[in-house]
């Protein structure tokens, strides 16, 4: 099976250049494989200008162009397996499209403390926070309108890590019929996530880095005081939880899918900045 690694430094969605940032640093923090080649998504950096809201989403021009060129890089590349490396939780909706494409009974384990269903009508600009009502059809008709394949049903989706929602997202979730449960005191156990996946004769995961607790770990948007996002809360996963169910999930299914999302090395990026200011690092 081909394995490519897309590289995905998308920050506009989430309206944070440490994105863009932290995908490129993620890149060599995954364990170093020469079998699976790195492609790049055509992202422009960080300008440091403010962007405009179109139609309900923040800089839906780049975030669909961004789309657009992902889907251009997959279908030349036609890869059996993706490894997506975010960048913001948007970076889900291509490969996860095109992967629904090549096979058709697939399921979703959605690791994060937030649903992201919000839609357009929500009040929040971001399009991170709609990816995943995007892929069911929901989110935002201009990012649903980018899809190849067919919608993710209520019933494909299992979350892992979720965290308490706003009223909206309850509403969302509710009335499309997904099966979710609030996971503040207990995580889903072992056995319904192996019961899930039994269902399915392939498996895509995201992992969005906020689903950790951002008390143990440091490189998460809620571990930044000053980000306040939509209002939400932060994870209340520990490393070892994430690995356990990681290697449960690889373990116990067919993964074709896997994204790394949300990661925000906000220290490094404040020291790679202070550096670059340095003429010795950059005559």
């Amino acid at each position: 099976m081909k394995t490519v690694r897309l590289l995905y430094p998308d920050h506009v969605s989430g309206g944070l250049d440490t994105y863009y940032f932290g995908a490129n640093l993620l890149q060599h923090i995954l364990p170093p494989n020469p079998n699976q080649p790195i492609i790049r998504v055509n992202i422009l950096p960080p300008d440091g200008k403010e962007k405009a809201v179109t139609n309900g989403i923040y800089a839906e021009d780049e975030v669909l162009a961004g789309i657009k060129d992902a889907q251009l890089k997959l279908e030349a590349e036609r890869p059996d397996r993706i490894i997506t490396i975010g960048g913001n939780c948007l970076v889900s909706l291509a490969p996860f499209d095109y992967l629904h494409g090549l096979y058709k009974n697939a399921g979703i384990i959605w690791i994060d403390a937030h649903p992201d269903v919000s839609t357009v009508n929500d009040g929040y600009p971001n399009a991170h926070a709609m990816v995943l009502g995007s892929l069911m059809g929901h989110g935002a008709a201009q990012l649903s309108a980018q899809m190849k394949n067919a919608e993710f049903k209520p019933d494909e989706i299992l979350y892992v890590g979720l965290q308490p929602l706003h009223d909206y997202q309850e509403k969302f979730l509710n009335d499309a019929g997904v099966n979710y449960k609030v996971q503040d005191h207990d995580f889903v156990s072992d056995n319904e996530i192996r019961a899930f996946m039994n269902r399915f004769d392939r498996i895509l995961v995201h992992f969005d880095i906020d689903a950790l607790d951002e008390r143990f770990f440091h490189s998460t948007y809620f571990a930044n005081p000053a980000l306040v996002g939509d209002g939400a809360g932060g994870g209340k996963m520990t490393m070892d939880k994430i690995g356990e169910v990681l290697k449960l999930i690889t373990a116990g299914s067919d993964v074709v899918g896997l994204t790394i999302a949300e990661y925000l090395p906000f220290d490094e990026h404040r020291l790679h900045k202070m550096l670059s200011e340095i003429s010795l690092f950059t005559e």
